[in-house]
């Protein structure tokens, strides 16, 4: 084993994203010594922590799985996934083994998978918050133990400790529930002894695949760490990284572009260099780890706020568009009068957001566009205590909704219902309420391993 440089082959951003088959298969044959792969986010929202479900569907996550197994599995090297089932619960571990479990089998792989759970328990979670364990990051103040209690799921984010003592213990696919992006990727150069420096900023680069890249659609990339510094090279012949393509990746999902918090310390780019090798190739050097003093894991966490129900019409009268915030306000104050009047419900009892999109839905007050739009999607979304508050106020809106005209019309505008019934119910809506770090001895104390031995006939 070649222990003067690791090569990590990152075959997408996500699992169940999709990658050519023959990106995979060249980065083996460019000696890859792992395959890493995220497998979730909170980008998505809350929704997928707090209802313990995937944001992908299980065709796609097979579709996937089985190219990497297969590769792993030929090449005899680990294969390792992150945030399993998109929010990293304990379900979403089990659902991606499940999966793992049914393509070894049918293909008589006879790989060991190591399954490391990162879900918490509120109830230990609150005795560490009353020893003073539990801190808060910024912007949330401290954590009272009822927030921890309304959690319907919490996870802590595992860095590369756990990770790294399932590929130790003999696991050749590494299943882990919620992680950082980065320790996926850097588990296992660490374990072969590479430098933290270059090996935790390789795994940042590569963290999404290709999107380090010219061409993000094309494939993934193959980061190879030594003890100077990594080279990172797309795995499609048609894409290149450049210096400026692998230096940008450091503003992705990040405060701070030259320093980053993992749960083992910061990684420090502020001196690192950006060197092409070739019209492909691009080589760093001069990254620093600063190991922390308190090792801490942060902590994920998400509620029920209520229920929604969702109305959407299109507008395209131009006597309404013009001053369509106008009459957005108008609406406002409509249908506050008639909830009132005929479902006896006062502001406190319900909340509605109105977005004008083809308006300002997405900048909102920062929309340099002031000109009026050709057309506008009206989204109203009702947000209450339980379901049926909300569908009754989305079903009292429905008619303002299809006919309000603006302030000064002689007549009733009509206005376009994409869908009948025009009030979708979406059900629970969750809130992150945890933006908080634990202190803790041991990195892996929190996480939990379960090994799933190979049949010894396979």
């Amino acid at each position: 084993m070649d222990d003067t440089a690791v090569r990590i082959l990152v075959p997408a951003g996500m699992l169940g994203a999709g990658f050519p088959p023959e990106t995979v298969e060249r980065g083996i044959a460019l000696g890859a010594d792992v395959i890493a792969i995220d497998g979730g986010s909170t980008d998505s929202g809350p929704f997928y922590l707090g209802s313990a479900s995937p944001k992908t569907t299980r065709a796609q996550v097979e579709c996937d799985l089985r190219v990497l197994l297969r590769a792993a599995s030929a090449a005899r090297i680990p294969l390792v996934v992150g945030s399993c089932g998109t929010g990293g619960t304990d379900a979403g571990v089990d659902w991606v083994a499940g999966i793992a479990g049914d393509i070894i089998a049918a293909e008589g792989l006879g790989l060991t998978v190591a399954a490391v759970y990162s879900e918490q328990k509120a109830s230990a979670l609150a005795g560490r918050l009353a020893a003073g364990a539990v801190h808060p990051l910024p912007p949330l103040g401290p954590l009272d133990a009822r927030t921890l209690e309304d959690c319907t799921h919490i996870v802590g984010m595992m860095g590369h400790e756990p990770i790294e003592a399932a590929l130790r213990g003999g696991a050749q696919v590494v299943l882990a529930g919620r992680a950082t992006d980065t320790a996926v990727a850097a588990a296992y150069p660490l374990m072969r002894g590479m430098p933290p420096g270059p090996t935790w900023h390789a795994a940042k680069i590569v963290e999404c695949g290709g999107q380090c890249t010219t061409n993000p659609r094309a494939g993934g990339v193959l980061a190879t760490i030594d003890r100077d510094g990594f080279t990172v090279e797309p795995l499609d012949p048609a894409a290149a990284c450049t210096p400026a393509s692998v230096a940008a990746h450091m503003l992705y999902e990040t405060a701070d572009p030259f320093r980053m918090r993992e749960p083992a310390g910061t990684i420090d780019v502020t001196r690192a260099t950006y060197r092409a090798l070739d019209e492909r190739t691009v080589r760093v050097e001069g990254s620093e780890f600063e190991p922390a003093a308190q090792h801490t894991v942060k902590l994920e966490g998400a509620r029920i706020s209520g229920y929604e129900t969702m109305s959407f019409t299109a507008i395209r009268d131009p006597r309404i568009t013009a001053g369509i915030e106008e009459w957005a306000a108008l609406l406002l104050r409509v249908l506050g009068d008639r909830v009132r009047a005929t479902l006896d419900l006062g502001p406190d009892d319900y909340a509605v957001d109105i977005r004008l999109y083809g308006h300002n839905a997405v900048l909102k007050e920062r929309e340099p566009d002031t000109g009026p739009a050709r057309e506008v999607g009206v989204m109203l979304l009702v947000h209450a205590a339980d379901q049926a508050t909300a569908t009754a106020v989305a079903k009292v809106a429905n008619p303002l909704l299809l006919h309000l005209p603006a302030a000064g019309m002689s007549y009733l505008p009509s206005t376009a219902f994409p869908f009948s019934p025009a009030e979708t119910e979406r059900g629970p809506a969750y809130e992150f309420v945890l933006n908080h770090v634990v202190d803790v001895a041991d990195p892996a104390e929190l996480f939990r391993t379960e090994y799933r031995k190979a049949p010894a006939d396979a």
